[in-house]
């Protein structure tokens, strides 16, 4: 029990110092002039502490995360989110309506750290919003034609072209 609690130990510390380091840059990509940091409740205790987040968007004197802005809140996610993918990368990831509660300047900031991760994995985003649309390499979609028969549509916008779909 004692190895695999050293073990343990040992890749959450490392695990954390990583994602606590590309958080506080994340967030300051995204909220310039903010100051965002990761914290742990009991750091005497590794095995049973939790971690907190505290995001201060530019201006603000913000001690919980339900006083954000739905946009605010969907920003500090999206820095932990994407501090989590730097710091232990994945050949993919999926994400779906991250954006919609963004105004267009958070938006494109966000846009801006997709288009970074894009470069080292694949990134399957559903959206509807147009100004994420115009920076993928394809778009994949739904739509129902007159006779009520559903049809996926596909378009590529970057490289080779797609193969029709069925």
């Amino acid at each position: 029990m004692r190895e695999v609690d050293d073990k343990i130990l040992e890749v959450f510390a490392t695990a954390y110092a990583d994602v606590a380091r590309e958080f506080e840059v994340v967030f300051a990509t995204l909220f310039p002039g903010g100051e965002g940091r990761l914290l742990l409740t009991d750091p005497e205790d590794m095995l049973t502490t939790g971690v907190e987040v505290e995001a201060r968007p530019p201006g603000k004197k913000v001690k919980r995360l339900s006083l954000l802005s739905g946009g605010e809140r969907s920003l500090t996610a999206m820095a932990l989110l994407v501090a989590i993918f730097r710091a232990r990368p994945s050949p993919f990831y999926i994400l779906d309506e991250i954006e919609a509660a963004l105004d267009d300047v958070n938006l494109r900031r966000l846009i801006s750290l997709m288009e970074e991760l894009r470069e080292t994995s694949q990134l399957i985003v559903i959206t509807h919003q147009k100004p994420t649309m115009e920076v993928a390499d394809a778009l994949y979609g739904v739509s129902m034609r007159g006779d009520g028969i559903t049809t996926v549509v596909s378009q590529r916008l970057r490289g080779r072209e797609l193969s029709p779909a069925s």
